[in-house]
């Protein structure tokens, strides 16, 4: 096989890449010194710099803003202050306080995570090394190079969304980001780059630029401390690069809730099986429409009185909709059907995980609804 046939197979299944004329020492100076002007210092989980707490923060940050995430770190951590608190909690106080944050697998992954530490490695964080912390669960390997670098200062590359921006438009790197060859590029960009010295704050540096400065639809460009050799914003293209996922039309699928309350204003609820959609939260009895709920209540609770169905509502996942139909019913005597059933009191509310839409639900019968 010839060198030039071999040479264009690999160039092949790389994206494209325009250098700058920038060697990685230089960026790293500029990135540095940008930091220590205007990066950010003084969030929750830059405090006493743990693996534990950088891992939860990381884990709360995923596709999530630092404004929502930092008043959930705060109550969080103050009810588990570490690793062995959190594995020995209930997962239902685990979702409770995760309540609203939304990707509940990633709680689930936590908690399941905490246990494996403490279990497997005596409450250590392995971070030894990427492999053995993308080992746990719900760690990847730009989640495992972050709590590295930011926890223990070693050399451990990053990769997440803010850090594909800035590298993305940095090097006019085309294709979307999620595409395998697409990632290798980004891969090597990030490795070239990553210093062997303040690595804790060269990472954050990298996370603060592309939160704060190279942001997703209004970027700071002239902020930015690449302004001059950024080939995107050279070609006047900022807004072409990072390319978007290809777009797929969602599906939406029908379901059907069963508000079924008593007397004390107390809600049937049932829990979630642990994976799936809503992982190991509660929420109403749910069916593939009113008919079929109508059904079951014939079946099982013939004393049931049914209230008119409220209006549909849409709630939206990443790869498909919920056209969501509320159907409100009274009972006189609570009944639980299955072990999976509680009775829920929304003015004394439990530590439970709830899913989004029935938390806003039942908020809503607290607030409008008529009892027996």
């Amino acid at each position: 096989m010839s060198d030039a046939y071999q040479t264009h197979t690999r160039a092949s299944h790389e994206a494209r890449v325009h250098e700058i004329d920038l060697p990685p020492e230089s960026f790293q100076s500029r990135l540095l010194d940008w930091f220590d002007r205007h990066g950010r210092h003084h969030l929750p989980w830059q405090k006493h710099q743990t693996p534990y707490r950088v891992w939860v923060s990381e884990i709360m940050l995923q596709q999530t803003q630092v404004a929502t995430v930092i008043d959930y770190y705060q109550r969080f951590m103050a009810r588990f202050p570490d690793v062995h608190a959190l594995a020995a909690a209930d997962q239902d106080e685990v979702l409770h306080l995760w309540t609203g944050l939304g990707y509940y697998a990633r709680a689930r992954n936590l908690h399941r995570a905490a246990q494996v530490v403490v279990e497997a490695h005596d409450g250590i964080f392995p971070t030894h090394g990427v492999e053995a912390l993308a080992a746990l669960p719900g760690i990847g390997r730009s989640t495992a190079g972050a709590i590295i670098s930011l926890s223990t200062g070693a050399r451990a590359p990053i990769l997440d969304g803010n850090v594909k921006r800035v590298l993305t438009r940095l090097h006019a790197v085309p294709g979307w980001p999620g595409k395998p060859h697409v990632e290798r590029t980004l891969w090597q960009l990030a490795e070239r780059y990553t210093p062997d010295q303040r690595v804790g704050d060269f990472t954050q540096a990298m996370m603060d630029l592309g939160a704060t400065v190279c942001t997703r639809r209004r970027p700071a460009c002239l902020l930015c401390p690449f302004e001059d050799v950024c080939v995107a914003h050279t070609q006047g293209r900022e807004h072409d690069f990072p390319e978007s996922k290809p777009k797929t039309d969602k599906p939406t699928r029908q379901t059907c809730f069963l508000m079924l309350r008593d007397r004390q204003g107390r809600v049937l609820l049932e829990q979630r099986p642990t994976e799936g959609l809503w992982g190991g939260l509660w929420c109403f009895p749910q069916f593939e429409s009113l008919q079929q709920a109508r059904h079951w209540l014939d079946e099982h609770l013939p004393q049931t009185r049914l209230e008119p169905a409220w209006g549909e509502f849409t709630h939206a996942f990443t790869h498909f909709r919920y056209a969501i139909t509320p159907l409100p019913a009274l009972i006189d005597a609570p009944v639980c059907i299955s072990e999976r059933q509680r009775w829920f009191d929304p003015e004394r509310p439990d530590s439970v995980g709830l899913a989004a839409p029935v938390r806003t639900l039942l908020d809503r019968l607290s607030s409008s609804a008529t009892l027996v």
